[in-house]
C-alpha cells in the first residue's frame, strides 16, 4: 500500500508521497510514485500513485506514448487543459483494465490503483484531480483543499482541522510532513523515503522537488516536535470530573 497526499493552495500545490511498496513480506521493495511531465514555463504536470504498482507504472507508460481521447491520440505534453489530462488518465486507466483486466481477475488480482494527477497549463487555473480505478474522477476545491489516496485515514484529521486555500506553501509542506509522518507510525505498509513535490502557482514549473530519507534534519524535527506536542497536549487536557478516582 501506499499513502500520497495533495494540497491545493492558493499560492500552489503541495504533492506528497511514499516510496515503499509491499508484495508479501519478502517482497518490500522502494519505488517512486510521483512521476512529472513538465515543459518549463508552459505546463507542469504531476501524477502520483496507489495500488498495484504494474497498474500504475502501465498507465504511465500509455499516458508518455499516447492514448486515444474523443478520436485522437493525446499524451499529457500536447493536452490543452488540466481537465483534459484528467479525461486522458483515466482513459488510460480504462485502457489499462481493457488489456490487463481479464488477466488480473483469472488469478482473482483486484485492478487497484487510485492517482492524483496536479499542475497547470499555461495561463489557466491550477488543478488537482483524483483519479480512480473506473477512470472517473473528482477535483479539489475551495471547500475540500486536499485530496488523499491510499492509506489516508491516519493522516486526514491534521489537514481536516488546519488545511485551508489561505495556507502558505510552506505551511503546506510542514502539514503534508506531519499528516505523512502519522500515517507513517500507524501503518508498516507505508515506508520511507519520501518523494515531495512543491509547484508555485502561475510559473509552470517544479519550485521544489526532494527526495527525504530517514537522517533529513527538518524531517525528525517535525517528528519529534509532533510527538511532543500531542503528549503536552493531551496531558493539558482537563481530567473527567465524573470518573470515580
Amino acid at each position: 500500500m501506499t499513502y500520497c497526499v495533495g494540497l491545493y493552495l492558493d499560492q500552489g500545490l503541495v504533492l506528497l508521497s511514499d516510496t515503499r511498496t509491499n508484495a508479501g513480506v519478502d517482497h518490500i521493495s522502494t519505488f517512486s510514485k510521483m512521476q512529472v511531465e513538465e515543459v518549463p514555463g508552459e505546463r507542469m504536470i504531476a501524477m502520483l500513485s496507489a495500488g498495484n504498482l504494474a497498474i500504475s507504472q502501465a498507465v504511465w507508460n500509455r499516458l508518455q506514448e499516447g492514448v486515444m481521447l474523443e478520436g485522437q491520440t493525446h499524451t499529457l505534453r500536447d493536452v490543452p487543459t488540466m481537465f483534459r489530462a484528467a479525461q486522458l488518465t483515466g482513459a488510460a486507466v480504462r485502457a489499462v483494465f481493457e488489456t490487463d483486466g481479464p488477466a488480473l481477475r483469472a488469478q482473482n488480482i483486484a485492478f487497484d490503483v487510485a492517482l492524483l494527477l496536479g499542475g497547470q497549463i499555461g495561463g489557466q487555473p491550477q488543478r488537482l484531480f483524483m483519479v480512480y480505478a473506473a477512470g472517473n474522477f473528482i477535483e479539489a476545491t475551495e471547500d475540500t483543499p486536499f485530496l488523499q489516496i491510499g492509506e489516508h485515514k491516519y493522516g486526514k484529521p491534521i489537514l481536516d482541522r488546519v488545511v485551508t486555500p489561505e495556507t502558505s506553501l510552506v505551511d503546506g509542506v510542514k502539514l503534508a510532513l506531519i499528516s505523512m509522518d502519522s500515517t507513517l507510525r500507524s501503518n508498516l505498509t507505508v515506508g520511507m523515503p519520501l518523494d515531495l513535490l512543491v509547484y508555485r502557482e502561475g510559473t509552470q514549473r517544479v519550485a521544489l522537488r526532494k527526495r527525504i530519507t530517514d537522517d533529513e534534519p527538518y524531517f525528525r524535527s517535525v517528528r519529534e516536535g509532533w510527538s511532543n506536542s500531542l503528549r503536552e497536549a493531551y496531558r493539558a487536557m482537563p481530567l473527567p470530573d465524573w470518573v470515580p478516582g
